[in-house]
């Protein structure tokens, strides 16, 4: 294969976004086993087109997209933007002495800051425009490079551009949107941003035209392609999160019901061949395939914590970003530098202060009980040092919770060493998508006072406190009854903040909850909500927070000034100012 790559020129001079936009990354060693394919580290390297010759050319492209996203500066900026502006972390250990971070938490945030670089994430888009732009050539060539498989790669690499985007509007709410290689010094870049509704729109189209394309199934001896590749499943569930965000709510429920019943499948499939999770005990929990978080003893729990967050790759992982149990291969070095690591626990970032004492001052202004073992599981306490946590979840790969005392106990394996976390990066599971349909239940029911509308909001309600109550029973530890009370919920507002509150019980340091909130303000037109759960993190300068965050367009991030100087197109978001040191701009 290598005898085929030619290094035709040197990186550019230009600012990240370009620079990212110039490279693009292949695998310069055969590869010998599906692990290989998600975990072989790439080489910088810019391809010829003589090299397009046969499908394992093509394999070993799409391979680096991959590896592009598992770089700890795309993972971090994942874990960043989409939960340290949130209620869910602040400062930890020592991080004031790296002021970008220091600088977030205090939301002092300007264009000058590194998180505000959006390149990796271009760059990953630019790898899988030149696979869109050479598979088909390759299909010409190679008679055993079929139709079927050239669709199912442009379905694949098509996704992972569409999640990139996904990201990037989330984020910076409007982007440039590229959707042909870089390949020339030649060819125009500083294009304008395009909208946020109109990349959503244009995202949303790529996928509806390519998802009956892509791979359903993986065969078993694959290990780790079904939950560590694009699959149909992953498509629907992006598909799924694309239309909450275009509130068009009846197609969130179409692609997470075919999410769900995908997952009703395995488990049927799994059970009929008399086949046990790999995870521990599989089983349904009120129609749902949950994995039991309980041992077989029943005063313990832990058992879905450490299938899904520890050993990974399990039977409820729809997309994950996989890092081998192996210390010479590549470690999830994000979650290890801002999560912590056995040298530097609690990390960067811990659990909001109100969070760790939830329980113990029994507050519940997050958990519901202290017998929700979700609070156990994702947060650890800091040795000597009283009502301090660290965030558990992603940097240890076990968490027991013992009942078997007068009081619930917790006990933890210890957190991976540094440089060496093994932990997978989840950007799907199926509680994030049932969760997903339970938010488009809510915002589906009507709210008119005739029979008719009150019927038909009562209906899809319960559906969606049904959904809210299986995820809940899984983490409830109590020997009394697990259900949740339809009475407190009834009303929609109540369920509209019940299913926001169970995603972040569940989805907590996942990357997840600034974006809820973020989606939660364009709904509701302003930002009420993200500022009033902002705030109860009780950071210095809680009203200059308010003030800053009242505005629509500082609940997004600036363009890098880096960004600005190379592409004269974009104007600044107007929350930021214009310039370097200009951090947020109240009203």
């Amino acid at each position: 294969m290598t005898n085929k790559i030619n290094n035709i020129r040197k990186r550019s001079p230009w600012a990240t976004c370009k620079v990212a936009l110039c490279s693009l990354f292949v695998l310069t060693t055969f590869l010998t086993s599906c692990s290989d394919f998600l975990q072989i580290e790439p080489k910088e390297i810019i391809v010829l087109d003589k090299y397009w010759d046969e499908e394992a050319d093509v394999e070993g492209v799409v391979a680096g997209c991959y590896s592009s996203m598992q770089t700890q500066s795309v993972i971090s900026r994942m874990m960043v933007w989409g939960e340290f502006r949130s209620d869910n972390i602040v400062g930890g250990r020592n991080y004031e002495n790296d002021i970008q971070i220091a600088n977030i938490f205090k939301e002092n945030i300007n264009a000058s800051n590194t998180y505000a670089k959006w390149g990796d994430f271009y760059n990953v888009i630019n790898r899988c425009n030149i696979v869109l732009k050479y598979a088909p050539e390759v299909a010409q060539k190679d008679p055993s490079y079929t139709p079927s498989k050239l669709n199912a790669t442009i379905a694949e690499v098509s996704a992972l551009r569409d999640l990139m985007y996904f990201y990037l509007i989330r984020s910076f709410c409007d982007v440039p949107y590229i959707t042909e290689p870089y390949l020339d010094d030649n060819q125009q870049m500083d294009i304008p941003a395009s909208s946020f509704d109109d990349v959503l729109t244009s995202l949303i189209e790529d996928l509806e035209s390519k998802q009956s394309m892509a791979v359903k199934r993986y065969p078993l001896t694959q290990t780790y392609y079904q939950r560590g590749r694009i699959t149909q499943d992953a498509i629907h569930a992006l598909l799924a999160d694309l239309y909450l965000w275009k509130q068009d709510y009846a197609n969130v429920v179409r692609y997470a019901d075919m999410v769900i019943n995908a997952k009703l499948d395995e488990y049927e499939t799994e059970m009929r061949k008399r086949m046990s999770s790999a995870n521990g005990g599989n089983e349904l929990i009120d129609g749902y395939p949950l994995i039991s978080d309980a041992y077989t003893t029943g005063n313990y729990y832990g058992t879905a914590f450490e299938g899904i967050f520890g050993s990974g790759n399990s039977s409820e992982s729809i997309f994950e970003l996989i890092f081998m149990n192996d210390d010479d291969m590549l470690a999830n070095g994000a979650v290890s530098s801002l999560y912590g690591n056995a040298t530097t626990f609690p990390g960067l970032a811990r659990p909001a202060d109100f969070i760790g004492t939830d329980v113990s001052d029994e507050s519940f202004n997050i958990f519901l009980s202290k017998y929700d073992v979700r609070f156990y599981e994702n947060l650890q306490p800091v040795q000597g040092q009283s009502n301090t946590y660290g965030i558990n979840k992603y940097v240890t790969s076990s968490a027991m919770v013992d009942l078997s005392k007068a009081e619930i106990q917790s006990s933890y394996s210890s957190p991976y060493a540094d440089g060496k976390c093994h932990s997978n990066w989840i950007i799907y599971r199926l509680t994030d998508v049932m969760l997903m349909k339970a938010e488009a239940l809510v915002e589906m029911s009507p709210e008119g006072e005739d029979e008719y509308s009150k019927q038909q909001a009562d209906t899809l309600l319960r559906q969606a406190f049904s959904i809210v109550n299986a995820i809940n029973k899984r983490s409830n530890c109590s020997k009394e009854d697990k259900n949740l009370v339809w009475d407190m919920y009834s009303s929609k507002s109540s369920m509209r903040n019940l299913v926001l509150e169970e995603r972040q019980r569940e989805l907590m340091f996942e990357g997840k909850r600034w974006y809820d909130l973020v989606r939660r303000s364009r709904r509701d037109g302003n930002t009420s909500y993200l500022v009033g759960t902002v705030s109860r993190k009780g950071t210095s300068g809680s009203g200059a927070l308010s003030s800053k965050l009242s505005r629509m367009e500082a609940i997004y991030w600036p363009y890098h000034i880096d960004e600005l100087k190379v592409n004269g197109n974009l104007k600044q978001n107007p929350a930021f100012g214009s310039g370097e040191d200009s951090s947020i701009v109240p009203h």
